[in-house]
């Protein structure tokens, strides 16, 4: 007679936040193939970050914030644009993914093949990080400063709740614009206007 055994159980494991989890480049990329389906970052102290899902708000405001960088991108063919799963490794060893970028293909050329595998080894010219409800403020301006030290030539930190935009450029005071109808790409995306009226008001 064989006994099977009992199945094995499943906990949730809860952490709890002033808890801090080192981990390894290469024990990260292990970690987020084999969790495709959650929002994964390092900081620059190897400290994993495991971010929630958004808002259907935020997930519509993200979209329109995609579609039209990636609209002008494809009009322009100077670059190339990543939506919020894609993942970078920055110089100082942090892998962020920013909600929206832009990297210029000048220097994605210039990149290895085993700098772009995985979570390519470049801090991208753009970036755009979007608040959520549940977002923290102080977080946010702290990651977007990270992207401006390690090499982004613009930044937008777009804040729905205070209709706010921070704007991020190397070596320059942060300009704070109280409810903008656009924004301007300037010279790092060179006739690129982000509409945010279509982001400002979702329902």
């Amino acid at each position: 007679m064989i006994i099977a055994p009992h199945p094995t159980e499943t906990y949730l494991l809860h952490l709890p936040k002033t808890l801090r989890l080192q981990i390894s480049v290469a024990q990260f990329e292990m970690l987020a193939i084999a969790n495709r389906e959650l929002s994964l970052e390092r900081n620059h102290q190897g400290e994993l970050i495991v971010n929630p899902p958004t808002s259907w708000e935020t997930g519509e405001r993200n979209s329109k914030i995609i579609q039209q960088l990636a609209n002008w991108s494809d009009r322009n063919r100077t670059g190339k644009t990543f939506d919020s799963s894609t993942g970078f490794t920055l110089p100082n060893g942090a892998i962020r993914s920013p909600d929206a970028s832009w990297i210029s293909l000048q220097r994605w050329s210039q990149l290895t093949p085993q700098q772009k595998s995985t979570f390519p080894q470049i801090c991208p010219d753009f970036v755009v990080e979007l608040r959520s409800p549940s977002d923290n403020l102080s977080p946010l301006q702290d990651k977007m400063l990270e992207y401006r030290d390690n090499g982004a030539r613009l930044g937008w930190l777009i804040d729905p709740q205070s209709r706010q935009v921070s704007v991020y450029q190397p070596e320059t005071e942060v300009i704070v614009l109280d409810n903008p109808d656009s924004l301007s790409g300037e010279a790092v995306l060179p006739g690129f206007v982000l509409d945010l009226s279509v982001v400002w008001d979702v329902s």
